[in-house]
Protein backbone atom coordinates (compact mmCIF):
# COMPACT_ATOMS: atom_id res chain seq x y z
CA UNK A 1 0.00 0.00 0.00
CA UNK A 2 2.34 2.25 1.23
CA UNK A 3 0.54 5.71 0.59
CA UNK A 4 -0.65 4.59 -2.98
CA UNK A 5 -4.25 5.03 -3.46
CA UNK A 6 -5.97 1.70 -4.15
CA UNK A 7 -6.67 2.47 -7.96
CA UNK A 8 -2.71 2.97 -8.43
CA UNK A 9 -1.77 -0.17 -7.05
CA UNK A 10 -3.30 -2.23 -9.07
CA UNK A 11 -1.70 -2.52 -12.46
CA UNK A 12 -4.36 -3.13 -15.87
CA UNK A 13 -2.22 -6.26 -16.14
CA UNK A 14 -3.35 -7.19 -12.81
CA UNK A 15 -6.34 -6.59 -13.83
CA UNK A 16 -6.77 -8.24 -17.16
CA UNK A 17 -4.75 -11.30 -17.35
CA UNK A 18 -5.42 -14.42 -15.80
CA UNK A 19 -3.36 -16.95 -18.13
CA UNK A 20 -0.49 -19.11 -17.32
CA UNK A 21 -1.91 -20.11 -13.23
CA UNK A 22 -2.09 -16.42 -12.41
CA UNK A 23 -4.99 -14.91 -10.45
CA UNK A 24 -6.20 -11.45 -11.08
CA UNK A 25 -5.26 -9.40 -7.72
CA UNK A 26 -9.19 -8.04 -7.66
CA UNK A 27 -9.89 -11.57 -7.80
CA UNK A 28 -7.85 -11.72 -4.17
CA UNK A 29 -9.49 -9.11 -2.53
CA UNK A 30 -12.97 -9.93 0.11
CA UNK A 31 -15.95 -8.76 -2.01
CA UNK A 32 -16.24 -4.85 -1.00
CA UNK A 33 -20.55 -5.50 -0.63
CA UNK A 34 -19.71 -7.47 2.37
CA UNK A 35 -17.17 -5.22 3.99
CA UNK A 36 -19.60 -2.09 3.22
CA UNK A 37 -22.46 -4.09 4.72
CA UNK A 38 -20.34 -4.71 7.71
CA UNK A 39 -18.60 -1.01 8.02
CA UNK A 40 -22.27 0.37 8.27
CA UNK A 41 -23.57 -1.64 11.36
CA UNK A 42 -20.38 0.28 13.01
CA UNK A 43 -21.62 3.87 11.13
CA UNK A 44 -24.67 5.89 12.80
CA UNK A 45 -27.87 5.88 10.45
CA UNK A 46 -27.34 8.93 9.10
CA UNK A 47 -23.71 8.31 8.51
CA UNK A 48 -21.55 7.24 5.50
CA UNK A 49 -18.51 5.64 4.45
CA UNK A 50 -16.75 6.95 1.23
CA UNK A 51 -15.77 4.30 -1.58
CA UNK A 52 -12.05 4.74 -0.98
CA UNK A 53 -12.37 4.07 2.88
CA UNK A 54 -14.17 1.04 1.53
CA UNK A 55 -11.66 -0.13 -0.44
CA UNK A 56 -8.80 0.78 1.68
CA UNK A 57 -10.94 -1.99 4.66
CA UNK A 58 -11.26 -4.16 1.47
CA UNK A 59 -7.14 -4.20 1.10
CA UNK A 60 -6.80 -4.43 5.06
CA UNK A 61 -9.28 -6.95 5.58
CA UNK A 62 -7.68 -8.85 2.56
CA UNK A 63 -4.29 -8.44 4.13
CA UNK A 64 -4.87 -10.05 7.67
CA UNK A 65 -6.76 -12.50 6.39
CA UNK A 66 -4.46 -13.39 3.94
CA UNK A 67 -1.62 -13.14 7.12
CA UNK A 68 -3.29 -15.31 9.64
CA UNK A 69 -4.02 -17.54 7.09
CA UNK A 70 -0.66 -17.92 6.90
CA UNK A 71 0.46 -18.47 9.93
CA UNK A 72 -1.91 -21.36 10.52
CA UNK A 73 -0.59 -22.70 7.78
CA UNK A 74 2.97 -22.17 9.29
CA UNK A 75 1.26 -24.10 12.11
CA UNK A 76 0.15 -26.89 10.15
CA UNK A 77 3.22 -27.74 8.45
CA UNK A 78 4.99 -28.13 11.64
CA UNK A 79 2.40 -30.29 12.86
CA UNK A 80 2.63 -32.37 9.40
CA UNK A 81 -0.97 -31.60 8.94
CA UNK A 82 -2.64 -30.38 5.86
CA UNK A 83 -6.32 -28.98 7.37
CA UNK A 84 -5.84 -25.58 8.86
CA UNK A 85 -9.03 -26.15 11.68
CA UNK A 86 -10.85 -23.37 13.88
CA UNK A 87 -8.28 -23.68 16.85
CA UNK A 88 -5.56 -22.99 14.27
CA UNK A 89 -7.02 -19.76 13.37
CA UNK A 90 -7.65 -19.13 17.18
CA UNK A 91 -4.31 -19.68 18.12
CA UNK A 92 -2.26 -17.80 15.40
CA UNK A 93 -4.50 -14.83 16.72
CA UNK A 94 -4.27 -15.75 20.21
CA UNK A 95 -0.18 -15.56 19.41
CA UNK A 96 -0.22 -12.48 17.94
CA UNK A 97 -1.66 -11.08 20.59
CA UNK A 98 -5.59 -10.47 19.71
CA UNK A 99 -6.69 -11.98 23.46
CA UNK A 100 -9.59 -9.87 23.20
CA UNK A 101 -11.33 -11.88 20.45
CA UNK A 102 -9.96 -14.70 21.73
CA UNK A 103 -13.37 -16.26 24.20
CA UNK A 104 -15.76 -14.85 21.66
CA UNK A 105 -13.84 -16.99 18.71
CA UNK A 106 -13.93 -19.78 20.83
CA UNK A 107 -17.76 -19.51 21.69
CA UNK A 108 -18.74 -19.03 18.14
CA UNK A 109 -16.28 -22.12 17.39
CA UNK A 110 -18.39 -24.33 19.59
CA UNK A 111 -21.35 -22.63 18.28
CA UNK A 112 -20.68 -23.56 14.84
CA UNK A 113 -19.91 -27.20 15.48
CA UNK A 114 -22.92 -28.10 17.56
CA UNK A 115 -25.00 -26.18 15.34
CA UNK A 116 -22.75 -28.38 12.07
CA UNK A 117 -23.76 -31.82 14.08
CA UNK A 118 -27.50 -30.88 13.92
CA UNK A 119 -26.61 -30.76 10.01
CA UNK A 120 -28.00 -27.26 10.50
CA UNK A 121 -27.00 -23.97 8.83
CA UNK A 122 -26.42 -20.91 11.56
CA UNK A 123 -25.96 -17.66 11.87
CA UNK A 124 -24.57 -16.35 14.94
CA UNK A 125 -24.26 -12.31 15.48
CA UNK A 126 -22.82 -11.67 18.73
CA UNK A 127 -23.36 -8.58 21.26
CA UNK A 128 -20.74 -6.52 21.46
CA UNK A 129 -21.48 -5.33 24.84
CA UNK A 130 -21.53 -9.08 26.47
CA UNK A 131 -20.10 -11.05 23.86
CA UNK A 132 -23.00 -13.02 24.11
CA UNK A 133 -24.29 -15.07 20.81
CA UNK A 134 -28.29 -14.85 19.55
CA UNK A 135 -28.33 -18.00 17.00
CA UNK A 136 -30.86 -18.16 14.27
CA UNK A 137 -30.84 -21.95 12.76
CA UNK A 138 -32.38 -22.57 9.64
CA UNK A 139 -32.44 -25.75 7.48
Amino acid sequence: MGGASPESSVSSDQCNSVGAGRVRELDQFMPIVGIGRIMRQAVPENGKIAGEAKDFVQECVTEFISFITSEAIDRCQKERRKVINGEDIVLVLESLGFDEYIEPLKLYLKLYREADNKGLRSVYQFDKRDGTANGVDEL
